[in-house]
């Protein structure tokens, strides 16, 4: 892509980050000291909040980095400066409790980046960025959307691109005129501080996975983990999932929709060359004939050949 990645500099006083090497409750430093309300972040405050309690940098707020966070969010709202180990073990573990069920959506007991950012006051439009009120219905929307926005075929989203979807993301939920160019780029270097994890500036399949969202993985059901024995209805179920225009075969967006929940079966990082690779692969092992389609009976075979890869394997 021409030009590269887009400038990481913010505009103005948003560069300007806290000093808070010294501050024993890191959270603290954004109360304020009157009202002890958080005051509103920046996109650069809130990565500054994020890094600084995902320790392991594995994109969750989890075990000890979640009693971390939960000491500090409590005690920082005192007046005077008490230290998190004020917040007793049981009064922590009720606080989790509670925490967990007001901001863990998806029930696994620790907390992603979008549940946090529904918890602490944020720019709005920054804010925007998270809320998928309505998650993608599949995989094959999101193989769409990739297909939309790597404009120049390059199998990743680059810094260019990346903004001009989160444009069109706050276009659509009617905000696009209070945000400037230079806010523009400032929530796009924060996206790709917080998504990009192998840091090479840009995103790729897995990457822009979690930053867009599919409802459910219907493959990572346990009918499909040889618990149950898989039934016509199943896989008809499945059939419907990925044939999104009913004309009878899963082709194209719709064939690299099911490959991809296939994929993120086994290997948790890809790109567009695995899934590339991986799509040659399964279609070899199915008589495959026509070109980018697979029919009923060729998915029936797919689905029956995982069920029992997964039974030899409990076995």
């Amino acid at each position: 892509m021409s030009g590269g990645p887009a400038s990481t500099k913010p505009a103005g006083g948003a560069s300007a980050r806290p000093h808070h090497a010294a501050a024993t409750n890191f959270l603290r430093q954004f109360r304020d000291p009157h009202s002890r309300e958080l005051r509103r972040l920046s996109a650069h405050q809130f990565m500054d909040v994020w890094s600084h309690y995902d320790k392991d940098g594995n994109g969750y707020i989890e075990g000890t980095e979640l009693d971390g966070f939960l000491r500090e969010f409590v005690s920082s709202a005192n007046q005077a400066d008490v230290s998190p180990e004020a917040v007793s073990d049981a009064m922590l573990q009720e606080l989790k409790r509670c925490f967990l069920e007001a901001y863990d959506d998806n029930q696994d007991g620790k907390i992603d980046i979008r549940e946090l950012a529904q918890l602490l006051p944020m720019e709005e439009n920054f804010l925007l960025l998270f809320r998928f009120d309505n998650p993608l219905e599949s995989s094959v929307e999101f193989m769409k959307i990739w297909r939309e926005y790597d404009s120049d075929g390059s199998g990743y989203i680059e810094a260019d691109e990346l903004k001009n979807f989160l444009r069109d993301l706050l276009k659509e939920a009617k905000k696009i005129n209070d945000v400037s160019e230079d806010k523009l780029i400032e929530y796009t270097d924060t996206m790709l501080q917080v998504f990009d994890a192998n840091k090479d500036g840009r995103l790729q399949l897995s990457e822009m996975a979690k930053l867009l969202p599919v409802r459910e993985n219907f493959l990572c059901r346990q009918v499909f983990k040889g618990a149950t024995k898989l039934t016509k209805d199943d896989i008809e179920r499945v059939f419907s999932l990925y044939d999104r225009d009913n004309n009878g075969t899963i082709e194209n967006e719709e064939l690299r929709g099911f490959l991809k929940d296939l994929l993120e079966l086994v290997k948790k990082d890809y790109d567009a060359q695995d899934l590339q690779e991986f799509e040659e692969t399964i279609l070899r092992g199915v008589d495959h004939s026509e070109e980018g389609k697979i029919s009923r009976k060729q998915l029936t075979m797919i689905l029956l050949a995982i069920a029992r890869h997964n039974q030899d394997d409990d076995a």
